[in-house]
């Protein structure tokens, strides 16, 4: 098989186009092409009155050698190497446990049981079906279940967001992340898009899929059950001890994989008591910033954004003040949504749907923060920070999970907003119009509003005096690391800290992958 990169295509063209254009830079007929793989379409936007499709693709022909004579240095040959679980010994010792069934909890038990080690899983939150029903229960009502909303339950947080499966590792994991969610039920195009996304409404799907495959290969999957101990002697785990409902329950087992999410804090609490070695880890906090999605997709694409998929954008900038800003999570055509798991504690989130239709683009608006802001040296310092932070948007929003929101220049003029402008919110229950600075810190506003006329000038438009911040979002990432060593074992052995809330990965992919990591280590061992 032969790989063709920077194929540049005008807009609206098919698959004949494609074809004949390989044929040509390959000097074959189109007779002698038998399969073409996309690998990767992007489009180039530098010159909107010429916007192009760029495509990298996997041909596979009669006569490659002859085509790669004839084709000088526009193609290599591809040596594909598909991803292999290693090969490990029969597997003696008790079944292993999970905690957490995030991307990172789902992919370790998937991978361990389709190579003959079925685990119990744990998740302390609902399946995904009931989960559902809790948090549209809590967006339309603003009553919450603390034990089952946007940060617990089956999927993790991921599950209600856009999906994103992007990724800035380079780890030959990653196709057998993107196999495995096309296998079950993600789009094909995830594979090959230069941004791929899920949806959150497919995502569910993949997720309640996953689960089912776990059982079929003999998992034990225990939903409302959370990890509340741990049995250790001699520095090893001998056991874990759980919880659901007024149930508590001992399981002898040799290996743990911690895979809680970022948002588990009194399992971190508990983790630090048992004498888990951890430290502080940076993070970032901010609001939601939303935009009328039309005009985004306009200043990105001008007049062809109606012939494109809804853009999105990816911002940053440092500031003298000495701090950096930068967009999260953007959602094309998505809402943001309310995602507190604690009473008295506010914070936001983007979502989008797979159709990315809505009117709104909303993205992650935010500022890092680091050890030198937490309020003291210890492991959880950091999440005495988001806590406080969180606390002062449910008193700024009226103490009843309505969120503060403010016009950016009400933002930028200091002054508090009175009503919506052209840009209508998103965020259910509701917003109270006010001035957010009032639960951010102070260098944090000051950044935000340095930031805006930079990233304005960036993508035109994205200062709009319309445009809506929506505070507060404080759970960019954990605010804390679970240390690990070469074996990706804790200084308990048989501990496996893994995925974003243990502090090693941002996001569904890379927590995927390191899922399949930790895997392999227990397998190992």
């Amino acid at each position: 098989m032969i790989q063709i990169s920077n194929i540049r295509l005008p807009l609206g063209s098919d698959r004949q186009l494609l074809e004949r254009k390989l044929a040509k830079l390959l000097r074959v007929g189109q007779s002698e092409i038998r399969e073409i793989q996309l690998v990767k379409q992007s489009i180039d936007a530098r010159k909107k009155e010429e916007l192009k499709l760029v495509y990298t693709v996997n041909v596979c022909l009669k006569d490659e050698e002859l085509a790669l004579k004839r084709a000088g240095g526009g193609a290599k040959r591809l040596e594909k190497k598909p991803y292999l679980f290693p090969e490990t010994s029969p597997w003696t010792h008790k079944p292993p446990v999970i905690a957490g069934m995030g991307p990172a909890g789902l992919f370790a038990a998937l991978y361990l049981a389709r190579n003959g080690i079925p685990s119990i899983v744990l998740e302390r939150g609902k399946p995904v079906e009931e989960r559902q029903r809790d948090v549209e229960t809590f967006w339309r009502t603003g009553v919450l279940d603390t034990r089952s909303n946007v940060q617990f339950g089956e999927g993790g947080a991921g599950t209600f967001s856009d999906g994103k499966l992007t990724t800035g590792t380079h780890d030959p994991r990653i196709g057998a992340v993107l196999d495995t969610l096309v296998e079950m039920g993600a789009p094909a195009d995830v594979a090959w898009s230069f941004r791929p996304h899920v949806g959150t409404d497919i995502l569910r799907q993949v997720v309640s899929a996953i689960r089912r495959e776990l059982i079929r290969l003999g998992c034990d999957v225990r939903f409302q059950t959370q990890l509340t101990g741990l049995r250790i002697a001699g520095g090893r785990l001998e056991g874990v001890e759980t919880q659901c409902g007024q149930q508590r329950e001992y399981i002898p087992t040799e290996h743990l994989i911690l895979a809680p999410g970022h948002s588990a804090r009194d399992t971190f609490a508990m983790l630090c008591q048992s004498g888990l070695a951890m430290e502080q880890k940076p993070f970032a906090i901010g609001v939601r910033i939303e935009h009328s999605q039309q005009a985004i997709s306009f200043a990105q694409y001008g007049e062809a954004y109606r012939h494109l998929p809804p853009s999105d954008y990816h911002l940053s900038c440092h500031l003298p003040n000495g701090r950096s800003a930068f967009s999260f999570c953007v959602c094309p055509g998505g809402l943001v949504v309310a995602s507190a798991s604690e009473a008295g504690r506010l914070v936001t989130n983007g979502m989008s749907y797979r159709a990315r239709d809505g009117e709104n683009i909303n993205g992650g608006f935010l500022v890092g923060v680091g050890p030198g802001d937490y309020p003291g040296s210890d492991p959880m310092a950091g999440v005495r920070f988001q806590q406080c932070w969180e606390e002062a948007a449910y008193e700024l929003g009226g103490k009843n999970f309505h969120a503060p929101a403010q016009l950016v220049g009400d933002f930028l003029s200091g002054r508090a907003s009175a009503q919506a402008g052209a840009v209508r919110p998103t965020y259910q229950p509701g917003v109270r119009w006010t001035d957010v600075s009032g639960c951010l810190p102070g260098y944090v506003s000051e950044t935000l509003q340095g930031a805006l006329p930079v990233f304005d000038r960036k993508v035109k438009g994205f200062a709009h005096p319309e445009a809506v911040l929506t505070g507060i979002e404080s759970r960019s990432s954990s605010p804390l690391r679970i240390l690990r060593d070469e074996s990706c074992q804790s200084n308990v052995q048989g501990i496996y800290p893994c995925g974003e809330g243990c502090g090693y990965a941002g996001g569904i992919m890379s927590a995927a992958v390191d899922g399949i990591r930790i895997a392999e280590a227990v397998a190992r061992g």
